[in-house]
């Protein structure tokens, strides 16, 4: 009978760690779409400012700070998977680690944050971001130029 109600005590034990960890994860995918809701929003902004053409190295800034936050919280989301598949093949077996959500002993089976930056993951999303800025870029700079050269033509006098 106490075998019985061990094993029924490691069945309430994992359901609540399966609880807490798919918690942390939700919490954690969240966190990455905020991320990219705040890039958008900032580069458009930022993009918005009425001033020199230097405004557009300003997009630059959050265009990276948050691919790089993205993809730290992508990877603690994979860490916290980790966690909860360890927990899923092991409870039911094991006392080992009980609510130990540590993910730190799972950071070599995981993709590093830069890893993760150029993944197929989140390249998509901020290499375009960062293709358009490229873009947005040259033609600005293109056009200031442009615009330079028929200036310097006129003071010339020339057409």
């Amino acid at each position: 009978m106490s075998e019985n109600n061990k094993e029924l005590d490691r069945e309430k034990i994992l359901i609540e760690e399966v609880k807490i960890v798919q918690d942390i994860i939700k919490r954690m995918a969240g966190n990455s779409f905020n991320v990219k809701t705040w890039t958008i929003t900032l580069i458009v902004a930022t993009l918005l400012f009425k001033g020199n053409n230097n405004h557009i190295f300003i997009a630059f800034i959050p265009l990276i700070a948050f691919w790089f936050l993205d993809s730290y919280y992508l990877q603690q989301e994979r860490l916290f998977r980790k966690v909860h598949d360890c927990i899923v093949s092991y409870r039911l077996t094991n006392d080992d680690n009980l609510f130990n959500m540590n993910p730190v002993r799972f950071k070599n089976k995981v993709q590093s944050v830069l890893q993760i930056m150029f993944s197929i993951s989140t390249l998509p999303f901020y290499g375009s971001i960062l293709i358009m800025l490229l873009i947005y870029l040259t033609i600005i700079y293109f056009n200031y130029f442009e615009l330079l050269v028929k200036c310097i033509k006129v003071s010339q006098g020339g057409n």
